[in-house]
């Protein structure tokens, strides 16, 4: 299913169409404020395991992340942060940033196992704001990627979708996306670390 919704101004019968493919257990494609991701409800075990097959991956070796609302709901996932981390969460989020933390027994529920650690993003997209918000829950997600040796990431939501959609439940077409992932920053020990430089990188190097 191929669903094109307005990026600045998504209708709540669209928002809860997906929600309920979600909540079925089905695995979207969406866009976010950086490139177009897998997606999928992150307390559905069995979409879980389908966005595992998507990838080729077992989910004890899958670096997926989870994608929040806001700030408030990333505190039940992950263990107390310093106020310098959390200065800079809020300061950056929403925004073209993963920020690596460290992990509570909610991802371990989610995993099955004791995860130490979690990427976590708010991307500055009205559309996966308004999805996750009326799910719930986090999603659980990660890249789409390019087969192509040079061009890591596709930016033509119709290219997308020719690959990809007879894997997924669900595409939205959210417009082009950008072809620059998000800039990673490890914030699970003191030293702030810029793991993946991406989009922003640049307003974090003052930070890190």
């Amino acid at each position: 299913m191929l669903l094109k919704l307005n990026s600045l101004h998504p209708s709540d019968a669209q928002i809860e169409k997906v929600v309920n493919v979600l909540r079925d257990g089905g695995v979207m494609i969406y866009p976010t404020d950086t490139v177009y991701a897998f997606g999928c409800d992150a307390h559905h075990p069995q979409a879980v395991a389908r966005l595992c097959r998507i990838k080729g991956v077992d989910l004890s070796q899958a670096n997926f992340s989870l994608i929040f609302s806001d700030i408030k709901l990333i505190g039940k996932y992950v263990k107390p942060m310093s106020n310098a981390t959390f200065k800079m969460i809020n300061r950056f989020l929403p925004g073209p940033f993963t920020f690596i933390l460290n992990a509570n027994g909610l991802v371990t529920e989610i995993y099955g196992y004791k995860k130490k650690t979690i990427g976590i993003r708010i991307p500055d997209n009205r559309v996966v704001q308004s999805i996750v918000r009326m799910l719930g829950r986090p999603l659980l997600s990660t890249s789409v990627h390019d087969d192509d040796a040079i061009i890591e990431y596709t930016t033509d939501p119709e290219l997308i979708y020719n690959r990809h959609g007879h894997e997924v439940s669900m595409m939205i077409d959210g417009g082009f996306g950008n072809n620059e992932p998000s800039t990673v920053i490890d914030c699970t020990t003191d030293e702030v670390v810029v793991v993946r430089e991406g989009l922003g990188a640049e307003l974090v190097e003052d930070q890190a």
